[in-house]
């Protein structure tokens, strides 16, 4: 059975693992290895996760966590970008567990916090072009595309 619950430091390995796994079987296809192990070493490595399950707040919520028999088959975070906006900043699973109602639930246990604990009346999530796995679920899940912003990489001018 799928429990969900505030993600503590048993899970750190547990949500690096889920986010470097759903990291990969997203953007595998689409983004080049070095840029996804860029990410990976950034957002997932277990450092930043245990600071993200000890200290949390209005902009940074804390992870949630899926957990079945003692294991972590899902992970989701979100925070306050305004005062009553949140937004969904990560959600993955294993990728063998998708369409099981797993995303489902956490997107319902980040949502209810941002609602409850933080008063939001609205709620955004970016996903990157062409995520054929997030874009469906959002939109199933009521989210409205509002618009496409676009990013420009700067490079160091070199001397």
């Amino acid at each position: 059975m799928i429990q969900i619950m505030k993600a503590n430091e048993s899970h750190v390995e547990g949500i690096s693992n889920i986010c470097i796994k759903g990291y990969w079987a997203t953007y595998g296809e689409t983004h080049s290895k070095e840029w996804i192990e860029r990410v990976i070493r950034e957002f997932y490595n277990h450092e930043r996760i245990l600071r993200e399950v000890t200290e949390f707040n209005r902009d940074w919520g804390g992870y949630f966590v899926a957990v079945e028999n003692g294991k972590v088959v899902g992970a989701a975070g979100g925070g306050m970008i305004d005062d009553e906006i949140g937004e969904l900043f990560v959600i993955y699973l294993d990728p063998s567990r998708r369409n099981e109602g797993i995303g489902t639930e956490l997107l319902n246990a980040v949502t209810k916090q941002q609602k409850a604990e933080y008063g939001a009346t609205e709620q955004w999530v970016s996903v990157q072009k062409g995520n054929m796995k997030g874009i469906p679920f959002y939109q199933a899940k009521g989210f409205k595309f509002q618009f496409e912003k676009l990013r420009k990489r700067i490079q160091p001018i070199l001397n």
